[in-house]
């Protein structure tokens, strides 16, 4: 029987590394390709709190595969900005943000932004929570639209296959 010399071993140990490489490249690979879609979330950030918010609807854009989640609330004091992180999915698209005010009376007052007023790609943004004395905003709406056309009126209009919610309630005061 001959004996292994350095260049054997250490050529066999290396085959062995590389096969359990191999095999757990195809393991990982295996699990990623069966892992549930996932879809994109975006970030929302006031007064010191940081919420994941997913989607309130998500479907395909020939509105198949629905998808439908909640309304993230997220606290926001009369006069602290929001600040929107928006994933790749949503910022490499047109989008539209539908702002909801109230006034001390309860008349609510909607403001949309679009893509077309931030900068190409714009991904971070900051929403004013008092734009006006008496405006205090209520709820924030990210929508992906698609150009829709009614069948029997011919009519066409945007209607969303994508929006995250979120509600803006103003804190408790705290007690002292």
């Amino acid at each position: 029987m001959s004996k292994l010399n350095a260049r054997t071993i250490i050529a066999l140990v290396a085959a062995g590394l590389f096969a359990v490489a191999a095999v757990t490249a195809g393991l990982v690979a295996f699990a990623v390709s069966k892992a549930p879609a996932h879809s994109p979330q975006l970030t929302a950030y006031a007064n010191g709190t940081t919420i994941t918010v997913d989607p309130f609807m998500y479907c395909t854009v020939r509105m198949q595969e629905c998808q439908y989640g909640e309304t993230a609330p997220l606290e926001v004091p009369a006069g602290a900005p929001v600040q929107l992180s928006l994933p790749a999915e949503v910022s490499e698209s047109p989008w539209l943000i539908q702002l909801i005010y109230q006034r001390p009376s309860g008349e609510q007052l909607d403001r949309v932004l679009s893509f077309a007023d931030y900068p190409d790609r714009a991904r971070a943004l900051t929403i004013e929570s008092k734009p006006e004395p008496d405006l205090r905003l209520i709820g924030i709406e990210v929508q992906l639209p698609i150009l829709a056309r009614d069948v029997a009126t011919g009519q066409e209009s945007y209607i969303p296959h994508a929006a995250w919610s979120i509600v803006t309630p103003e804190p408790e005061p705290r007690e002292s």
